[in-house]
């Protein structure tokens, strides 16, 4: 009977050890999620339709993160625009209770920044210390979106709101950048983008960092970014800037930027381009 015993122990460990071993596996390969990032101005229909379609569709949770804002009841009104737009479950979540927040996030499908000013909604996640756990939801395959600020956070060098933040000519040093939550690597977001008029602010961030690619995203429009491709949902258009293979002088060569061959692609409702 004892050795009985002995083999059936075995199998037990082998089964948890190759159980380990595929989670491990499944980790290590899994697909960072989506990213819904729209321009402001109203996330219209078809635009909440993929988002809840690249998560779990009518299954889908959804948390508001609402810490870019300052009104009243923050985030009380996307959370009901996702339960009107038929996601499961829709509330919002605020870092007064970190366990309680971490919990809520991790429970997640879709997490949705709120607009207002980016650089409070990192301070507010940076104080609570929840801008890595942030990251990782995202690299472990959770969809993640946002409007406006909720936007501009997605860039690892991230605009800011600040008002005087737009340039009247293309020169170094013109605008302000400071460090975003970075879900979209290799990447500057400019949103409200061709109703303000934002082309001299976007373009100075690229020819500051041409080894990223600038997106200025119009209102009511989402730049959706998959592993694969980028694709365009929405009224509007996405402007893209990319300076990677332009020949640029040095930024302390003259007072304005220099640039040539920097490649220009506008795209609207069902554009799609393949990620390069």
């Amino acid at each position: 009977m004892k050795w009985i015993k002995n083999v059936l122990a075995l199998c037990v460990t082998a089964s948890l050890a190759m159980g380990l071993a595929g989670c491990a596996a499944s980790a290590k390969h899994a697909q960072p999620g989506a990213l819904v990032i729209v321009g402001g101005g109203g996330t219209v229909e078809p635009i909440r339709e993929r988002a809840l379609q690249l998560a779990k569709g009518p299954a889908t949770v959804v948390v508001v993160l609402p810490q870019a804002s300052s009104v009243e009841k923050r985030g009380e009104e996307a959370a009901q625009m996702w339960r009107d737009s038929g996601a499961a479950k829709s509330s919002v979540v605020e870092f007064g209770d970190v366990a309680a927040a971490r919990a809520a996030i991790a429970a997640a499908d879709l997490v949705w920044i709120g607009g207002g000013d980016q650089s409070q909604f990192m301070k507010e996640a940076g104080d609570a210390g929840l801008l890595d756990f942030l990251r990782e939801r995202h690299r472990s395959g959770v969809v993640f979106g946002g409007t406006s600020a909720g936007a501009a956070v997605m860039s690892p060098h991230m605009l800011t709101g600040n008002p005087e933040n737009a340039p009247e000519k293309l020169a170094p040093g013109s605008v302000e950048i400071v460090s975003g939550l970075g879900l979209f690597p290799g990447a500057i977001v400019d949103q409200h983008f061709v109703v303000r008029r934002r082309n001299n602010r976007l373009l100075s961030a690229v020819l500051t960092h041409p080894d990223h690619v600038g997106f200025g995203i119009d209102e009511r429009t989402a730049l959706i970014v998959t592993p694969q491709r980028y694709e365009v949902v929405g009224e509007g258009a996405v402007v893209v800037f990319d300076a990677r293979a332009a020949r640029r002088e040095p930024p302390e060569s003259g007072p304005v930027f220099s640039a040539r061959n920097v490649r220009l692609d506008v795209l609207r409702s069902g554009d799609a381009l393949e990620r390069r």
